[in-house]
């Protein structure tokens, strides 16, 4: 599945972005007056291959949820359980990202890929017992089908969030003393981020947001950013959830003790991940592939969705014309992952929350770069004098 999804990846059609650059000078505005807007229309023109492109509606938020073994060093103060108790959060729509959600009318997905707290709702899941080993079959890890009540009947539901179970394995190994993952769990997690896109892109979607849930997972987006950076731990690794002093310190040793230790090499995305990361971050990565196999954009949001397209980025360098910078995270190695993906961000906020927050805050503005495009009148049409 991988492979064939890298290969799927094209660069962004050069036809499509000059017809929207033309189609921009025509429309009634000065030239260039919508700024970063019109840059943007003509990226997504590139890639759909359109002028113009299709209205980014509906919109579907992917939640990738997981745990890590990294906890263990006490990079967070937060206990490891509330990854499954906001999973029950998003479920019954009292999060944050449930209200953004429902101001965007974007529908809620939430994947339990590697939750170390027993759900309630898996009863269905694959034997983990069955998972924690370098010699298992990949087919055998990526799940067959994912659970069909992720899509409602007729079509994303943004009244109704939904839970997919396609746990690999119940949280990451200790990333501190060994991989976090075998290639075969990380390529598991990557290839249910594409199964995910695929499944909500055939359910209507036309642009996929990232969102994210795992206590402590702002440890391996680190180790990812460093890794595929080459910056200094120091550089990758922010205060998360607000850690104090000693505790961040603690936190970049962490981080620059675990590249040390396993040297990550950035040409092999899939070892990195493995190394490193966590089955969020590979599910996003895969979520980002499978996106830009289809030709339809996705709206990062902040440091582990970022640190997740820099995988992706490293699987297939034209994913990134998929790529769209909901916002800037206040964690400092989004800054440098953006900057290495050269994407610009939309908004600014101070954000650090995750869950797709930014990137749902991001959204309108995606639609109105791509609404110009299908509704501004052009001078002629309108009987507008040029200057």
């Amino acid at each position: 599945m991988l492979e064939t999804t890298i290969a799927a990846i094209r660069p962004a059609d050069e036809t499509a972005m000059a017809a929207a650059r033309e189609l921009h000078s025509r429309l009634t505005k000065p030239a260039g007056s919508l700024g970063a807007l019109e840059d943007l229309s003509v990226r997504l023109a590139g890639l759909a291959g359109a002028c113009p492109p299709p209205l980014p509606e509906p919109a579907a938020v992917a939640i990738f949820a997981g745990d890590h073994g990294v906890h263990a060093q006490g990079v967070s103060p937060w206990p490891q359980e509330v990854t499954a108790q906001m999973i029950g959060n998003f479920l019954a729509g009292g999060a944050v990202v449930n209200a953004f959600a429902r101001q965007a009318g974007a529908s809620v997905t939430v994947v339990d890929v590697g939750v170390a707290t027993p759900l309630a709702a898996e009863a269905a899941a694959l034997d983990p017992a069955a998972l924690d080993s370098a010699a298992l079959d990949p087919a055998a890890l990526d799940p067959a089908a994912l659970d069909p009540a992720v899509l409602d009947p007729a079509g994303l539901n943004p009244a109704v969030p939904r839970l997919v179970v396609a746990s690999v394995r119940r949280g990451t190994r200790d990333l501190a003393v060994t991989a976090a993952l075998t290639r075969d769990e990380a390529l598991a997690a990557v290839q249910t981020g594409i199964r995910i896109a695929d499944e909500l892109i055939d359910a209507g979607a036309r642009i996929l947001l990232t969102g994210d849930m795992g206590i402590g997972n702002t440890t391996p987006a680190a180790a990812l950013i460093a890794a595929f950076t080459g910056v200094d731990a120091l550089d990758a690794t922010g205060r998360g959830t607000g850690v104090d002093d000693p505790t961040y310190a603690h936190k970049v040793a962490v981080v620059r003790a675990a590249l040390a230790r396993h040297a990550p090499d950035p040409t092999d995305p899939l070892g990195v991940l493995a190394a490193v990361g966590g089955l969020e971050h590979a599910a996003l990565a895969g979520l980002i592939l499978g996106a830009a196999a289809r030709r339809t954009p996705v709206l990062l949001d902040g440091v582990i969705a970022v640190s997740a397209a820099l995988a992706a980025a490293a699987f297939a360098p034209d994913a990134v014309g998929a790529m769209v910078a909901g916002h800037r995270s206040a964690e400092p190695g989004a800054t440098v992952a953006l900057r290495h993906l050269g994407l610009d961000p939309l908004v600014d906020l101070g954000l650090r929350l995750g869950e797709g927050t930014g990137a749902l805050l991001a959204l309108p503005v995606v639609t109105g770069a791509v609404r110009v495009l299908h509704e501004v009148a052009t001078f002629d049409s309108a009987g507008v004098a040029e200057k």
